[in-house]
């Protein structure tokens, strides 16, 4: 068993708020100056640059998982990860159908840029990647299931976009047993009866390069797999 420094959420220049700096090749070469062992893309609704950030990644010596954060029906951001990119993006296809019939407007929300390992330009993600899907929260869990792969909750402790926040409380019906707290969530939070039993990952949501933290969580693993990585999440 060894272990291992992981962050599993982190925005591409694809993600509609993400900054133009955050290219797959220097979003890989950041989180391996900074220590980490393993990591994930996570866009807006979208897994376009996964394909990109994993073969970076990998000439970093990173493990990287392809993931996204998708925006629920009821604005609730959930974290998606899975074991492959054919997964990943079979489910990101899935969700392509299911946003709203909208394309995005680089003056409002900047450019969606879809890069290659190398940061060349590919083209434009011309979908609104910034809305809501009609996939509702109480669906996420086991839809994502479908596709191999692991679904939580994304920083519940926020006031905006988040289970506790637009829910008002958390329940356990939703199906999830992990759910991931911003690096600077209050420590009272933890106590909350309506989250007793629930396990918990921190994930910076980087948006931003000097937004990517030094290495502060591990996860111990008989090897290092997408498979034992996504297992461990939820032992």
């Amino acid at each position: 068993m060894k272990e291992y420094f992981f962050d599993f959420h982190l925005h591409s220049c694809l993600s509609p708020c993400g900054s133009g700096d955050m290219t797959p090749a220097n979003l890989a070469a950041m989180c391996a100056l900074a220590g980490y062992d393993i990591v994930a893309l996570t866009d807006h609704n979208t897994v376009g640059n996964c394909a990109a950030f994993c073969e970076a990644a990998a000439k970093h010596g990173l493990l990287a998982l392809p993931g996204m954060e998708l925006t629920c029906l009821e604005e609730v951001h959930v974290v998606c990860l899975f074991p492959d990119l054919e997964r990943a993006q079979a489910f990101g296809e899935l969700v392509r159908l299911r946003l709203p019939p909208l394309d995005n407007d680089p003056r409002f929300f900047g450019p969606q840029l879809l890069l290659d390992s190398g940061d060349q330009l590919l083209g434009e993600e011309t979908a609104l990647l910034a809305g809501a899907t009609d996939i509702g929260v109480y669906e996420a869990d086991a839809l994502v299931r479908r596709y191999g792969g692991v679904a939580y909750p994304a920083h519940i402790d926020r006031d905006s976009f988040s289970v506790l926040s637009n829910l008002g409380l958390w329940d356990p019906a939703m199906g999830f047993s992990l759910a991931e707290l911003s690096p600077r969530c209050p420590p009272q939070l933890r106590q909350r009866p309506d989250l007793a039993g629930l396990r918990f990952v921190t994930g910076c949501d980087a948006h931003y390069l000097d937004q990517i933290p030094d290495p502060h969580q591990t996860m111990e693993l008989p090897e290092r797999t997408p498979e034992a990585a996504l297992g461990w999440l939820f032992f």
